[in-house]
């Protein structure tokens, strides 16, 4: 495993910015009130949190150029600016299931940015441990890259080829433990996630919500974070380029749930995506990869699946009779 960039003091000002990056979202979220997101607003926030993940990679360029050289700089902004495509590119998929559980759960469009926010912070949270797990698994079985190597693969080629099949809630393990064991309103009470009624605690469909997004977006994490580790293992970069992705989800949901549809091929991009990671990781010791290779076959391939879904129609599908 090589060694990490991070110091104490890179970890400490990184956390800081999210922190602060995160009160700044609910503060604005506060604010709106129950105004839904507009495109403009969507469109803004997620130049800003881009132009933030761009102002990192800058800054940390120079400040590696400055004191460890023009190679190590290239090197390691090339790994951050290859995470960060991979893992934004990824979190797309997370957009299309965010749609599909605001549909199922008729969340009203004023409620939804506060689900979002929330959600991304457990998000945070919970890959940041998973993270963690990763770089100490690695750092102790090195092996263990072949592994992510081959389910990468794997995932690759289900994405590609398994067909075009909704998650089904109604078999969702964490929404039936939750109907079992919780108590569950029917009706959303505002942005409230639970309410005290009769002395008991009463969970508003809200929160199902919430818990939803975060168990979501852990179990895209499982094929995303295997894939930023073919890039570096540097935790410090796997680390900032996956939560500088995922902090601007919630704009990106509101920028791209109404153009879901258009990019009907990018799923094969991902795909592919996924397989070129998996096997450069299965030939790394015959053959490494530079990563100004990585990040243009990446975002190549990503860019002719969104080029393609505009130029080839979606195949219109008739509704199933009931």
């Amino acid at each position: 495993m090589e060694t990490s960039i991070g110091n104490v003091w890179w970890w400490s000002g990184f956390v800081v910015f999210v922190i602060v990056a995160i009160l700044v979202d609910l503060l604005a979220v506060e604010r709106k009130g129950s105004r839904a997101v507009t495109i403009k607003q969507a469109l803004a926030w997620s130049a800003l949190w881009v132009g933030l993940a761009m102002a990192f990679c800058a800054f940390l360029w120079f400040w590696l150029d400055t004191h460890g050289g023009r190679e190590l700089a290239n090197q390691k902004a090339g790994e951050f600016l290859t995470g960060y495509l991979i893992e934004k590119s990824l979190s797309v998929d997370n957009i299309f299931v965010f749609l599909m559980l605001f549909t199922a759960f008729a969340v009203p469009a004023e409620q939804q940015k506060k689900a979002l926010i929330l959600g991304v912070i457990g998000a945070v949270v919970l890959r940041a441990i998973m993270i963690l797990v990763g770089a100490w698994l690695i750092a102790r079985f090195s092996w263990i890259l072949y592994v992510f190597g081959a389910f990468l693969l794997f995932t690759g080629a289900k994405m590609a080829f398994g067909g075009e099949h909704e998650p089904d809630l109604e078999k969702n393990p964490i929404l039936r433990w939750m109907r079992g064991h919780l108590k569950l309103l029917p009706q959303y009470d505002g942005a409230k996630l639970a309410v005290t009624r009769n002395g008991e605690r009463w969970f508003t469909p809200l929160f199902v919500v919430v818990v939803l997004i975060g168990i979501t977006d852990v179990i895209f994490a499982v094929d995303s974070i295997p894939a930023i580790f073919a890039i570096t293992t540097d935790p410090f970069i796997v680390m900032t380029s996956n939560i500088f992705a995922i902090l601007g989800l919630r704009a990106l949901y509101f920028l791209l749930a109404d153009m879901a549809a258009r990019f009907h091929l990018l799923k094969y991009g991902l795909a592919a995506v996924l397989a070129f990671i998996g096997v450069k990781m299965l030939i790394v010791d015959f053959f490494h990869m530079p990563v100004a290779l990585s990040l243009g076959a990446v975002g190549g391939l990503l860019v002719l699946s969104v080029i393609a879904s505009l130029l080839i129609p979606a195949k219109s599908h008739t509704p199933a009779k009931h």
